[in-house]
């Protein structure tokens, strides 16, 4: 993945703190954009100038598509690539069809994604200027014209949504405060949202843009619904989770929430047979069943590498004591713990110490 920036007004944010303990989940099982159409791969550098770049078609069909005269101080808009974009993979794509029509997906967002997060870097108009340029140079009419209209209409959307955020940021900060997401501001939030879109994009485009993150925060949101109903117990709760997701329409979206749900269940289950003394070939079944068998082998090699450091701790924190109940020097005591802390850890683990020290004193305070 290239090191292009999302901008963050594309979720909602309380739902993220509501289920971050699985939000890298989501992340890392995020489904990639399948297309039947072939899309146009860039291969350019700084120094391209005028050159024809050549576009595979879906239906086998070959075209160039050169880059007209331009005044823009930009040819391929790849030049002088600010800071945070060079050695970055361009992120995202331009699909065309047969008839060179554009082909709108999700690519297309990332692509105007990618660029704009250098905002800040670059000027709004510079910024305009080197997306235009790019699609012109990688892409044949009328797609192109397609493309540059489409973006601009993104903008456009982008500069009218924090009007919307902020109209209900305070609200969303107050049900958070309270303990509980406040599930009706959300779904408004989400239809005002919605509305937005309509008004600057037809329905393709919204689909395409919006589609897959939208079936995640319905997700997100149906799981709060389950875990703030009191009425329903934990069991009633599990399967009502399970029962949403079966009728999930069969795409990689849920595929992917199938993923998630199994992760989640997976800590769960995991802490709940440590804390009852379950064996590591108990724990690495029981992981095999959710997640498969290579996720449980590296899950197993995790637990061997905690305990061995777990071991060594206990080691480290004995003598430690030890030498500063004797009653020697400080400052010779604490040479002696830092030669202690050498022996025993490398030094990415020694980073740990204080930090995992009183996660220990935490724990032992909660339970006595």
């Amino acid at each position: 993945m290239s090191n292009s920036r999302r901008p963050a007004y594309v979720t909602i944010a309380i739902i993220a703190v509501v289920i971050i303990a699985t939000a890298a989940v989501i992340l890392w099982f995020k489904p990639s954009n399948d297309v039947n159409s072939a899309s146009i791969k860039p291969s350019v550098s700084d120094n391209e100038t005028n050159e024809s770049v050549t576009t595979e078609l879906a239906a086998g069909q070959v075209v160039k598509a050169t880059t007209p005269p331009s005044q823009s101080q930009f040819v391929t808009g790849l030049e002088n690539l600010p800071r945070s974009l060079k050695g970055t993979q361009i992120d995202g794509e331009i699909i065309i069809d047969e008839n060179k029509q554009l082909v709108v997906t999700e690519g297309l967002r990332r692509l105007f994604d990618y660029f704009l997060s250098a905002l800040g870097e670059e000027e709004e108009a510079t910024i305009f200027a080197r997306v235009e340029s790019y699609i012109r140079h990688h892409t044949p009419e009328p797609a192109a014209s397609q493309a540059v209209t489409i973006f601009n209409q993104y903008v456009a959307y982008l500069k009218a949504l924090p009007e919307i955020e902020k109209r209900y940021g305070n609200l969303q900060l107050q049900a958070t405060k309270s303990g509980e997401l406040d599930l009706n501001a959300v779904a408004q939030q989400k239809q005002d949202i919605a509305n937005l879109r309509q008004q600057y994009f037809d329905k393709p485009t919204i689909t395409a843009f919006f589609g897959a993150e939208d079936n995640y925060d319905n997700y997100s949101i149906e799981m709060v619904r389950i875990d703030q109903n009191k009425q329903m117990s934990d069991a009633q709760k599990q399967a009502a989770r399970q029962d949403y997701i079966s009728r999930l329409p069969e795409n990689a979206t849920k595929a992917n929430i199938m993923q998630q749900a199994n992760i989640s269940e997976l800590m769960t289950r995991t802490e709940q047979m440590k804390a009852r003394g379950a064996t590591p070939e108990e724990l690495y079944n029981m992981r095999r069943e959710l997640v498969g068998a290579p996720v449980a082998e590296r899950l197993a090699q995790v637990d061997q590498e905690d305990a061995n450091f777990d071991q060594r701790f206990t080691q480290y924190e004995t003598q430690k004591n030890r030498l500063l109940s004797q009653g020697v020097d400080a400052a010779q005591a604490q040479i002696q713990i830092n030669q202690l802390e050498q022996q025993l850890f490398n030094d990415t683990e020694r980073k740990r110490l204080d930090g995992y020290a009183a996660l220990q004193r935490q724990q032992a305070v909660n339970n006595p």
